[in-house]
């Protein structure tokens, strides 16, 4: 039996790879990479940075608008309001006259009424010489019967004093009043001269000059 020896064969006509640059200028280029990768990142960051800057910006700047129109809106509403102030002014004014009228004509009676009642209860020969009467207090409760509103003297002159007790007792039943008494004050020039204590209730008050207020 025979031996072969087998032996590799050498390939020709290759081109060899052998890297010669220096390990100097590798290590510049793998810096040189590292670099541009490096700014490519801050360039990126920058430009998210500006993104971000220019919404916020644009945010500040649409707030700032809003903040400027309520703003003259405001000023507006505050040169309408300092524009009513005379109204205000004047109403209140107004307000005052008429609580200063309710209370000062409160007591307003309807004279033309009572005087027509006492007359028609006074009997024949006695008639009315004068009267002194003055209106009580302003409604103070719900129940104008139950408050004074006018009392003082009718002064009457003629008749006989025994016409006294009748006509104390017509008096006293007529509308609104509260109390009667009378008596002879005297007796002068053929005529006897009387006077008759009245006090009537606040229904004769008009109520004219009463406020809303005033129920």
């Amino acid at each position: 039996m025979a031996l072969r020896s087998v032996t590799p064969a050498l390939a020709l006509g290759g081109a060899p790879r052998v890297n010669l640059m220096p390990r100097a200028a590798i290590e510049r280029r793998q810096r040189a990479t590292l670099l541009r990768q490096w700014i490519w990142v801050l360039a990126a960051t920058l430009l998210v940075i500006a993104i971000v800057s220019a919404g916020a910006y644009t945010l500040q700047a649409a707030a700032q608008q809003r903040l400027d129109a309520e703003q003259a809106r405001t000023d507006g509403l505050l040169t309408e309001l300092a524009g009513l102030q005379p109204v205000r002014t004047k109403l209140a004014l107004q307000t005052d006259l008429t609580d200063f009228r309710s209370r000062a004509m409160g007591t307003d009676i309807a004279w033309t009424p009572v005087i027509a009642e006492f007359t028609r209860a006074l009997p024949d020969g006695l008639y009315f010489e004068g009267w002194d009467l003055s209106p009580g207090g302003l409604l103070q409760g719900d129940d104008p019967a139950a408050e004074i509103g006018l009392q003082g003297d009718l002064l009457l002159t003629g008749g006989d004093p025994r016409d006294m007790a009748p006509l104390i007792r017509s008096i006293r039943a007529l509308p609104g009043v509260l109390d009667a008494d009378g008596w002879t004050q005297s007796f002068e020039e053929n005529s006897y001269h009387h006077v008759v204590r009245v006090t009537l209730d606040q229904s004769v008050y008009t109520g004219a000059f009463a406020t809303e207020s005033d129920g």
